[in-house]
C-alpha cells in the first residue's frame, strides 16, 4: 500500500500519495476553529445532508483557487479542486493537530445559527470565557448567520499572517441567536498556534454497567495509537462506545491502525487506483474479545466510514445512530507548476463485504433519531463483558 502520509509535500506527492490525502475529505476545509486543521470532531461539509458544520478539517473542500488551470479538475468531480501551496501546509499542519485559530469550533444549526460546540482549554476563546451554546452571530463585524460555514471559517482563520492577529467576535447567550443587537457582546482575541488532542476517553456508568467511552474527532498523527492505549487502559471485562460522530476522516493509516485495536488481522478495505485493486489489512494482536459499540451520524465520513465499515462487516461492532455521509472515493493529488495542488477523484473504496459507501454511506444496525448514546450504552451493556 501506498507509504507517504496524506498530504506529503511536493516532491513527494508523485509517490503515492494516493490514499494519504484522499479518504478523509475532511481535513481539506478547515474548521470553525479558524484554520486548516483544528478539531475535525465537529464538522460535516456544507453541502452534507444536515446543517452541522466546522471542526477542522471536514466537509466539502472550500471553493478552489480563482487561478484553477484549464482541465486541471473535471466539473463533474464532486471532491476535486485546486488548492495554494499555502492552503497545501495548512493540511499538513491539520495532520499533526495543528492550526492557526482561537480555539473554538462550532455548528450550523437549522434556522442557520452558528452555534458554539467546542472550545479548546487553553486556548484564547476559552480564556476569553466563551462557552458551548452561546451564538456566534459576527466576525470582525461581518454577521455570519445564514453563511456557509466555509465562509465563516475563513473568516476566523484570517489573513496569511495568521498568528498574533486580531479578530472580533460578536457572541449571544444561548437562546439568543435571532435577539436584537443589545444581546450581542463582542470579544477581541488573538489568533494562536495551537494543537488538538483528536482522542479523547472517559469511564462512563450505567447502573451496574461501566464502560469506556473513546472519542475519535479526526485521524491525524498517532490517532491509532492512542486509541489502543485507550482500550488497554479500559476496566477488564469492561465494553467500549467508539464515537465517530462528527468524524470526517484524516489518515487512512490511522484509520487502519484504530481498526486493529479491535481486529486481529484481516481485511479492513479494498480500493481501486484507476482501475488497479489494491487491499489494506489490520495487523494482528487486537482486542477481539471486549464488547464494541461504535456511534455515528452524518458527520462520520471518508475514513471514519471506513473504520465504521470494517467493524461492522467483521460482525466485531454494533453502529447505532444515523446513517454516515457517504464519501467512498479516492483522490489524486498532482503538483502543478505555480505550486498549487490540484486534486482528482481517480478510484473508490469498499468495505470488507464489498459495499460501497459513495452517495449512499453507512445504515447502522440500530438507527436512532436525536440522541444515540443513551441508547449505545444499552446495547453495549447488553452485549455483556468481554473476557
Amino acid at each position: 500500500m501506498p507509504g507517504p502520509p496524506m498530504f506529503a509535500p511536493q516532491r513527494r506527492l508523485r509517490r503515492g500519495a494516493v490514499l494519504t490525502l484522499v479518504f478523509a475529505a475532511a481535513l481539506a476545509t478547515g474548521a470553525a476553529t479558524g484554520s486548516w486543521g483544528a478539531d475535525a470532531r465537529h464538522g460535516l461539509p456544507a453541502a452534507s445532508r444536515a446543517p452541522r458544520a466546522a471542526g477542522a478539517g471536514d466537509a466539502k473542500r472550500p471553493a478552489a483557487s480563482a487561478a484553477r488551470p484549464r482541465g486541471a479538475v473535471s466539473a463533474p468531480d464532486r471532491w476535486g479542486g485546486v488548492y495554494s501551496a499555502r492552503e497545501y501546509q495548512g493540511f499538513e499542519r491539520a495532520l499533526h493537530g495543528e492550526y492557526v485559530g482561537v480555539g473554538l469550533s462550532v455548528r450550523r444549526l437549522a434556522d442557520g445559527a452558528m452555534e458554539v460546540e467546542g472550545v479548546e482549554q487553553g486556548g484564547p476563546a476559552a480564556r476569553a470565557g466563551i462557552a458551548p451554546g452561546e451564538r456566534l452571530r459576527t466576525v470582525d463585524g461581518v454577521e455570519v448567520t445564514g453563511r456557509p460555514v466555509t465562509d465563516v471559517v475563513a473568516r476566523l482563520r484570517g489573513g496569511p499572517s495568521g498568528t498574533g492577529t486580531p479578530v472580533r467576535l460578536g457572541l449571544a447567550p444561548a437562546g439568543r441567536a435571532a435577539a436584537g443587537e443589545g444581546a450581542v457582546q463582542e470579544r477581541t482575541l488573538r489568533r494562536e498556534h495551537l494543537r488538538t488532542r483528536s482522542v479523547v476517553s472517559d469511564r462512563f456508568r450505567d447502573g451496574a454497567a461501566a464502560g469506556t467511552r473513546i472519542k475519535v474527532a479526526s485521524f491525524t498523527r498517532g490517532t491509532g495509537r492512542a486509541v489502543r492505549e485507550a482500550v488497554r487502559a479500559a476496566g477488564p471485562g469492561e465494553g467500549v462506545l467508539l464515537d465517530l460522530r462528527g468524524n470526517a476522516g484524516g489518515l487512512v493509516t490511522e484509520a487502519v491502525t484504530t481498526a486493529s485495536a479491535f481486529l486481529d488481522g484481516g481485511l479492513v478495505a479494498t480500493y481501486d487506483v484507476h482501475g488497479r485493486q489494491r487491499a489494506l489489512s489490520a495487523r494482528s494482536g487486537g482486542d477481539t474479545r471486549r464488547p464494541l459499540v461504535v456511534l455515528v451520524d452524518g458527520g462520520t465520513m471518508s475514513a471514519g466510514e471506513l473504520l465504521a465499515g470494517a467493524l461492522q462487516d467483521r460482525g466485531r461492532a454494533v453502529l447505532v445512530g444515523s446513517r454516515t455521509f457517504g464519501k467512498g472515493s479516492v483522490q489524486m493529488p498532482r503538483p502543478l507548476p505555480d505550486g498549487s495542488v490540484a486534486e482528482q477523484t481517480v478510484g473508490h473504496w469498499r468495505t470488507p463485504a464489498g459495499r460501497t459507501v459513495e452517495g449512499d454511506g453507512l445504515t447502522p444496525d440500530l438507527v436512532v433519531h436525536g440522541d444515540p448514546e443513551p441508547r449505545a450504552r444499552a446495547v453495549l451493556s447488553g452485549l455483556g463483558p468481554g473476557s
